[in-house]
């Protein structure tokens, strides 16, 4: 695990010294790396945490975080104070089929009854916060353009460059070394394409879009989820579009609003997801406010990596946390439970790891996290790119829709499947089901 500086090359010139090093350096200061580099200053480790942009910055999401994503904020030490800005929610509202089903959040004793929101924009600056007050040094404006490698093809380090406040790259390239490398830089994962890991193409992906509107709604203290996204033709024929829809109340005057489609739909990639949203939307009541009049920024899109679709999950000294593992449930759509949860099980294993005394040892330990995974998730994403698979047929969907809602066990069973909040041990039937499918799932 450890390297003299003389053994270090990158591409085809030999490392001089390095601008900093670390015990281990995370490239990405979103909730997995940031979530990681916390747990591990923790433990005494010198973390270096570099953040290609400046605090604060805007992310594309849907801002809702579930009753999985709160649990991993508590352990974490994240307070979520109301008067501080996170606005709770007590439930998802499911409309679709003609129907509207409120269903709260299932009473547990692994996971809160409640949700939060709360923008992209402020929750990814309180956690780079957080692990700086651990002791993680963060390195903002800092874009990691390469790893650097030992003789054995293992990387040792990363070059940057610092950007200004418009992104563009200033000054000399600087260099960090770490035994360790940790990638959390998000769906297209520079550094792990770099290291030769690409996408996997039988795992799901799914596009998002959203944005902002002003509107009386913004208070709803329940999730909103579309299950059919319907508009009018020319001919005023309604049609249904490809996609589901959200809408989460911020609580500061504005409603996040936005689509998600999978490309498990024969509608992924031929489709203007800007303008079915529009469409969308316009089919809203007026009294909710949702229109151009009153959209707070563009609409903006991003890609939802799911289902483990960048793997191994640990080699050659990097390691994947988060949205640059493919760490988004294919269920939901959801990812920052998943980055946040990713970054607590890697934390303990590069703890272990470093408190090996040889680099043996330590290697073992690190190859073990691969299985980590695959052990607290591998079987339940497995389902869900069954499900996901199933659901981009949109005639399954809408029968689906027809007669699943009306049955309100079933959509609270359904809840729990989709958000991923069965009690690992005892609780229901329902639980135990849910419990017993994951471990029979393959998680390959």
């Amino acid at each position: 695990m450890t390297h003299s500086i003389s053994e270090v090359v990158g591409g085809s010139s030999t490392i001089g010294a390095a601008t900093e090093t670390a015990d281990v350096i995370v490239v990405g200061a979103g909730p997995a790396g940031s979530a990681t580099a916390a747990y591990l200053a923790m433990t005494g480790l010198d973390v270096l945490l570099l953040e290609k942009t400046t605090f604060p910055r805007e992310k594309v999401c849907g801002d809702g975080l579930t009753p999985r994503a709160v649990k991993e904020l508590i352990t974490l030490g994240i307070p979520t104070p109301e008067e501080d800005g996170w606005i709770k929610n007590h439930g998802l509202r499911i409309i679709g089929g003609g129907m509207r089903l409120s269903l709260p959040w299932p009473d547990l004793a692994s996971f809160p009854p409640y949700g939060l929101v709360r923008t992209r924009q402020d929750f990814d600056d309180i956690l780079a916060k957080h692990a700086v007050k651990h002791g993680a040094r963060l390195r903002e404006g800092t874009n990691v353009t390469g790893p650097i490698v030992d003789s054995k093809g293992s990387i040792v380090g990363v070059t940057a460059k610092a950007t200004d406040e418009k992104g563009r790259a200033t000054g000399p390239e600087l260099r960090y070394t770490a035994p360790l490398v940790v990638a959390a830089d998000g769906n297209s994962s520079r550094l792990s394409l770099a290291m030769g890991r690409e996408k996997r193409e039988d795992r799901p992906m799914g596009v998002a879009v959203r944005t902002y509107y002003t509107s009386p709604r913004h208070d709803d203290d329940y999730l909103e989820s579309w299950l059919e996204l319907w508009s009018t033709d020319a001919n005023g024929k309604k049609v249904l579009l490809p996609g589901y829809g959200w809408i989460f109340g911020v609580g500061d005057g504005t409603s996040n609003v936005g689509l998600g489609i999978l490309n498990t739909s024969s509608a992924f990639g031929k489709t203007d997801y800007k303008d079915v949203m529009r469409r969308w939307v316009a089919t809203m009541p007026q009294e909710w406010t949702y229109s151009d009049e009153t959209m707070v920024g563009p609409i903006r899109g991003a890609a939802l990596p799911m289902g483990f679709n960048r793997q191994p999950h640990y080699d050659q000294g990097l390691l994947l946390v988060g949205d640059a593992g493919g760490m988004v449930n294919p269920f939901n759509g959801e990812g920052i439970a998943y980055a946040m949860e990713s970054g607590r099980l890697a934390a303990e294993v590069i703890a272990q790891a470093f408190a090996r005394t040889d680099d043996a040892q330590r290697e073992r330990v690190l190859q073990s996290y691969p299985g980590v995974m695959a052990d607290s998730l591998g079987g339940y994403y497995t389902l869900g790119r069954y499900f996901a698979k199933m659901i981009g047929n949109p005639e399954i969907m809408r029968l689906a829709t027809k007669y699943g809602l009306p049955r309100t066990t079933l959509m609270k069973f359904l809840l729990k499947v989709m958000a991923n909040l069965a009690e690992p041990r005892g609780g229901d039937a329902s639980d135990r089901l849910i419990t017993a499918l994951s471990k029979m799932a393959p998680d390959a």
